[in-house]
């Protein structure tokens, strides 16, 4: 699984909205609103690297009210959280 962290600009007046579509789209597994010098970050997760391009650049990037993005690709996970929460989905409890 590859992963990008995206930082999004968007208008200030349609947050909320830009962030449910980011929130729709293929590829987004996540989308906060944070503070700080972004308004939006995105989470992005895909099995292939071409895949970053189409998320971001074709969908991330066209989404009417956002202004300016910054990718951050990652190289490795270190959270014991999301790694347990990974390798828990979909799967029965043993109890």
């Amino acid at each position: 699984m590859i992963t990008a962290i995206v930082l999004i600009d968007c208008a200030t007046d349609s947050i909320p909205e830009v962030a449910e579509n980011l929130a729709n789209l293929p590829g987004v597994s996540e989308v906060y609103s944070v503070a700080g010098h972004v308004d939006l970050i995105a989470m992005v997760r895909v099995r292939e690297f071409e895949q970053i391009a189409q998320v971001i650049a074709g969908s991330i990037s066209k989404v009417p009210g956002v202004i300016n993005t910054e990718s951050h690709i990652a190289f490795r996970a270190y959270s014991q959280h999301d790694l347990e929460e990974a390798f828990a989905i979909g799967l029965a409890n043993a109890d």
